[in-house]
């Protein structure tokens, strides 16, 4: 179930992200607060529009944190390290859940509108976009493989020959792209006036979640 249709505020989301990982790692070590509180906060992204991005990180999540877990626990032999851990990792996780839900138009619209400088703007375009450019041309780099019968991705000589070079290949290419695609549509990092054809604005359920978001982390300093 999902409360506000709307996305988060670009802006809001990256704030909260920050808010989230510095909070949670104060607490790590107050192990019930902290699990708490990330398990209220990966419920409440969930019903303000990050269903999706909250199904995506909790699989890696529990990977994750099961090793270091596991880790820990062997090295001190207590458990309260290997949760205090796992708290860690938790709070890093749940805070990039707001900003995979924020697509790069909209964090780029948000920056422009409150005039942040073009060089910040194009740098958080280019930083959100790479990683799913590079997840499709990873994939598009083993499909090449497995139709030209390249053998084993494991071997290092067919690790460095058949997939690195191609792949490294292919981001340069795309740069190069990327950098006529900026140039053309008239993204220059001078002070030049630009115009806004669609703004980003708060909203309502954006205060909410920032409202809630505080009460959260006040409520869990009194457990």
């Amino acid at each position: 179930m999902v409360i506000w249709k709307n996305k988060l505020y670009p802006l809001v989301a990256i704030i909260s992200g920050l808010f989230i990982v510095v909070f949670g790692l104060v607490i790590a070590k107050r192990m019930l607060a902290c699990s708490i509180f990330l398990g209220a906060i990966y419920i409440y992204l969930m019903l303000f529009g990050c269903f999706k991005e909250c199904l995506k990180v909790l699989p890696l999540f529990i990977i994750v944190s099961g090793i270091f877990f596991g880790i820990f626990y062997l090295a001190t032999n207590t458990l309260d390290s290997g949760w205090a851990m796992a708290n860690r990792l938790g709070a890093v996780f749940i805070a990039v859940i707001p900003g995979m839900a924020t697509s790069p138009v909209r964090m780029t619209r948000a920056l422009s509108t409150v005039k942040t400088p073009r060089c910040i703007t194009l740098g958080m375009l280019i930083a959100m976009s790479f990683i799913p450019l590079l997840s499709s041309e990873i994939k598009r780099v083993k499909e090449a493989m497995k139709t030209r019968g390249a053998g084993n991705i494991l071997n290092p000589k067919i690790l460095y020959r058949a997939f690195l070079i191609p792949l490294v290949m292919r981001l340069v290419n795309i740069s190069d792209t990327l950098a006529l695609s900026v140039e053309t549509r008239g993204f220059t990092l001078s002070k030049a006036p630009y115009t806004i054809y669609k703004k980003e604005n708060l909203a309502v359920s954006d205060l909410i979640f920032i409202l809630g978001l505080l009460g959260l982390a006040v409520g869990v300093l009194f457990i």
